[in-house]
């Protein structure tokens, strides 16, 4: 039997947390941001990791971590590169139990569904898994399947690539501009609720282009150092950066693809199909094969990276969203290569129902880590050129 002493000391042990629970929750801050608080205390007092990311830093110009708009902030400025939970002495299985990635990724989760708009399908980040996805895309793929069935050209003589005889270059806009455009719409509403929240200051050119460097470069999955991450283990890697470069540069590229074809129809009256040498082509091309690659190399890290690592909760969104990028590159080359057959019809309707699915899951996926990401860098950018009234060490 336990002794009466030790069950005292839990008891009193317990209402003290239950009391500090019950005044965070009184300042609106959750119990995943109460935790990151915690852990940013005992960050701010060893200052070991303080040249890493810009976590570190931010977080030295900070004597309290009481502001819920100052958790949302560091959060999302965090990469989860890996490199401070390696590097740390409090680190479990110590008892302080300090694991900086997975406590920013559950609050980076709460920021998604906190400044989602609609604000009612901001649970969405939470049910946006594998299931839903593959299920979205395919529902939509065999919707517009049975759509040319209908028609009787599911099966064809070869059109010579000519996409517009299966769907009228109209209808096509109708679909892809309402859907992006409302992803667009939402994301944009979100990070504009946040932005505000966090109170970043003026904004200066030198800031806006550091920040965008910074992003477009993907400083901080450098470990600090330049070695790169941790994924499953203690050493150090590129390959969670060089993935994200091509997943990310893929996509321009193919958004390039179509924004240069648009021009070619509106502005010079070009009407697709476009020859396998032309620019809308080629950009396409090198674009889907970057999201092959990008994609397939982030899901093997995913699903090979440390428990540790992350918010294991949300595995499934992440493995949602790289599938469909996979899929959309995938099916975009197959369509690609096949345009001029008799499955032509066929291959359209799978790629576009997948490439729909990706776009009405975008606002409320792993995508939007990115948009807030970018946007607590710039705030890093414009704070770091502010004076340091408030660290007791170095600026």
């Amino acid at each position: 039997m336990q002794p009466l002493e030790s069950l005292t000391r839990e008891a009193q042990d317990l209402a003290g947390k239950t009391e500090h629970s019950i005044s965070w929750h009184k300042k609106g801050i959750s119990d995943n941001e109460a935790e990151v608080a915690r852990q940013m205390q005992i960050c701010n007092a060893c200052r070991y990791c303080e040249g890493f990311c810009a976590v570190f830093p931010a977080m030295a110009r900070r004597l309290q971590f009481d502001s819920k708009a100052d958790l949302n902030y560091l959060a999302n400025l965090c990469h989860n590169c890996g490199a401070c939970l390696h590097a740390c002495q409090y680190a479990p299985p110590h008892e302080f139990m300090v694991n900086v990635p997975q406590a920013m990724a559950k609050v980076r989760m709460e920021t998604y569904t906190d400044f989602a708009w609609p604000a009612s399908l901001g649970k969405l980040y939470k049910n946006n898994g594998l299931t839903v996805s593959l299920a979205a895309a395919f529902g939509l793929a065999l919707f517009l399947v049975l759509t040319v069935m209908s028609t009787g050209t599911l099966l064809h003589e070869p059109l010579a690539g000519n996409f517009y005889a299966i769907f009228p270059h109209n209808t096509l806009v109708l679909m892809f501009g309402f859907t992006f455009g409302f992803a667009i719409l939402a994301l944009g509403i979100g990070v504009k609720r946040f932005w505000s929240e966090i109170t970043p200051g003026q904004a200066t050119g030198e800031a806006i282009g550091e920040a965008a460097h910074n992003a477009l470069k993907l400083k901080y999955l450098d470990g600090g150092h330049g070695d790169g991450c941790n994924d499953e283990d203690d050493r150090f890697t590129l390959r969670r950066r060089r993935y994200h470069h091509l997943t990310f540069y893929g996509f321009m590229l193919c958004f390039a693809s179509t924004s240069v074809a648009t021009l070619y129809h509106y502005a010079f009256g070009l009407q697709a199909p476009y020859a396998y040498t032309s620019l809308p082509v080629i950009l396409g091309t090198v674009g889907g094969i970057g999201l092959l690659i990008g994609p397939a190399g982030l899901l093997w890290l995913n699903l090979n990276r440390s428990a540790l690592h992350g918010d294991a909760a949300q595995k499934p969104m992440d493995i949602g969203f790289i599938s469909l990028l996979f899929l959309t590159s995938l099916t975009g080359l197959a369509l690609l290569i096949w345009r001029d057959t008799s499955a032509m019809a066929l291959l359209l309707a799978i790629h576009l129902g997948i490439v729909m699915a990706l776009f009405l899951t975008l606002p409320y996926g792993k995508f939007a880590h990115g948009v807030y990401r970018s946007a607590a860098l710039l705030k890093w950018s414009i704070e770091k050129r502010m004076p340091n009234k408030l660290s007791l060490g170095s600026d």
